[in-house]
């Protein structure tokens, strides 16, 4: 197995397509949290630039709630509600949103728990079993089924987006670059 200086699991070259996919989608998960490490509460609820509201804090509740959604909403096919509300507490927001008293533990806690969820519901499951979509979401992938394996490109694509943002973030913050 190697190991980035950071700590990560490198992806192994020559896996078959379930560990591939479960490598790379546990890579892109280490990242997230290194982008938040050493930084105040303060400097995880800085946005990013005008007019975008994002800030680190808000994409690890985001990524929670990102978790949640595909993995037991759609693919386990059960009715949990958000893992945050919006900013009023009220409704099910995006994970985006700030409150007061909530800070990166709190949010890197909730985010843990998702991800062992999403690991419990995937145990034993094949690539090409598949979950359901609303009809609202079916209509941005054509069609409401989605098997695991597409699923598990999105989440890849998703973390990969936002640790992408994550980076510009931190970069800003305080100059650190990389991983």
């Amino acid at each position: 197995m190697v190991m980035t200086p950071d700590g990560r699991t490198v992806p192994p070259p020559l896996a078959d397509e379930r560990a591939t996919l479960e490598a790379w989608l546990d890579f892109h998960r280490a990242t997230l949290p290194l982008k938040c490490e050493g930084l105040t509460d303060q400097q995880l609820r800085a946005a990013s630039v005008p007019p975008s509201p994002m800030t680190l804090l808000g994409l690890v509740q985001h990524m929670a709630e990102v978790e949640r959604n595909w993995f037991q909403r759609v693919f386990a096919g059960q009715d949990v509600p958000a893992v945050f509300g919006d900013a009023h507490g009220q409704g099910a927001g995006d994970g985006f949103a700030l409150v007061a008293g909530r800070g990166i533990d709190e949010a890197l806690a909730a985010w843990r728990a998702e991800v062992a969820r999403s690991r419990e519901l995937l145990a034993g499951r094949s690539l090409d079993d598949s979950g359901r979509l609303s009809e609202q979401e079916a209509g941005h992938v054509g069609g409401q089924d989605v098997s695991l394996r597409w699923i598990l490109v999105h989440m890849i694509e998703e973390y990969a987006r936002h640790n992408g943002h994550a980076d510009l973030l931190r970069e800003r913050i305080d100059g650190v670059t990389g991983a």
